[in-house]
């Protein structure tokens, strides 16, 4: 089948045929970046695909290898250059047809020029702008971006900054504009019609998750005396379940000589990855690892909230064993240990 054929199918049609051509382990990897309904919709298309022809195959990676190679351009050199490129690889109509499809993810994003700059240039662009106008900037920033620049701000600024950053909902694009326009920069026009969503409690967790530990305290120490709901809300998202995986074999077995209740154990495992299962019953006795998996095979079906509640308890333990400096988790790009 063409190229042209594989127009009738429907995008979720396509990213069934594409995970089922990638198989299961490279299509582990990329569920992890979908949220939960687009994991049962997309399951259940595969689900209900009964056979795809080769053809139909290799013009789906096609057509995904294209879209790859696009937003590798629009992120090089904009979307002049990308489309320059691809017009002299694919020719005139293709390259339009590929841009077409993504006209939203193709969309520039708003204070693009400042992303390429270096962290110390950026600083020195903003600190002496209002907290409000940092906020807005550093939501848009990759977040080891913004965590660089937050960190050397003062003391006093980091937390107002990040509050403002976590209650930040929608920004009228006029605004955006204004504030290019004083940092002399002229917005795309591809500029997203209506309201822009940024900030937001996961903007703040990336780039709090991406400074260094003592950063991080101060910010949610001053953020936990002005706004405790705030800061807890925070709190809970900066280290989830499933990244125990970052930890080593001692730090995990001191998690677990903690009061950590056997039955709440296996509730937290039953609803974690294989590979997190693993990791934790290897760190435990032979005899105390057969008896959660045994607790986990006949407790049968568990509701979600019990098992979050569960591994909540946990992730509340190790976020007091790195307050009192008795557990440390690698943070973004930081030097954790000095030998």
């Amino acid at each position: 089948m063409s190229s042209v054929s594989i127009e009738r199918l429907t995008g979720k049609e396509k990213a069934a045929i594409l995970l089922i051509t990638l198989g299961p382990e490279k299509s582990a990897e990329v569920f992890k970046h979908f949220k939960e309904d687009e994991i049962e919709s997309i399951t259940l298309e595969i689900a209900n695909t009964v056979a795809v022809l080769p053809e139909i195959k290799d013009s789906v990676l096609d057509e995904f290898y294209q879209v790859c190679l696009a937003q590798e351009y629009i992120t090089e050199g904009g979307i002049g250059y990308a489309k320059q490129i691809l017009e002299k690889a694919l020719g005139e109509n293709k390259a339009f047809d590929i841009i077409s499809k993504m006209t939203n993810s193709l969309r520039v994003r708003p204070f693009d020029f400042v992303r390429k700059a270096d962290p110390s240039q950026i600083l020195n662009f903003i600190q002496n702008e209002h907290p409000q106008t940092i906020a807005l900037i550093l939501s848009y920033l990759k977040s080891q971006q913004a965590a660089q620049v937050l960190a050397e701000l003062p003391a006093e600024k980091q937390a107002d900054v990040t509050k403002r950053i976590a209650i930040m909902n929608r920004t009228s694009p006029d605004v955006i504009k204004e504030v290019e326009r004083a940092l002399e920069k002229k917005l795309s026009n591809l500029m997203i019609d209506g309201f822009t969503t940024v900030g937001g409690i996961d903007s703040v967790v990336e780039i709090l998750s991406a400074v260094d530990r003592s950063t991080e305290k101060n910010i949610m120490d001053t953020l936990e005396a002005e706004d405790y709901e705030l800061s807890d809300e925070i709190r809970k998202k900066m280290f989830v379940f499933e990244d125990i995986l970052s930890l080593g074999s001692r730090d995990i077995q001191l998690v677990l000589r903690q009061d950590i209740d056997n039955k709440e154990l296996a509730v937290a495992l039953k609803g974690s990855s294989q590979d997190v299962q693993n990791l934790i019953l290897s760190n435990l006795s032979k005899r105390l690892a057969s008896m959660i998996k045994e607790d986990m095979e006949f407790m049968g079906p568990v509701r979600k909230s019990d098992v979050e509640e569960a591994q909540q308890k946990i992730v509340n333990i190790i976020r007091k064993l790195q307050d009192t400096g008795e557990l440390i988790v690698s943070r973004g790009g930081g030097d954790d240990l000095v030998v």
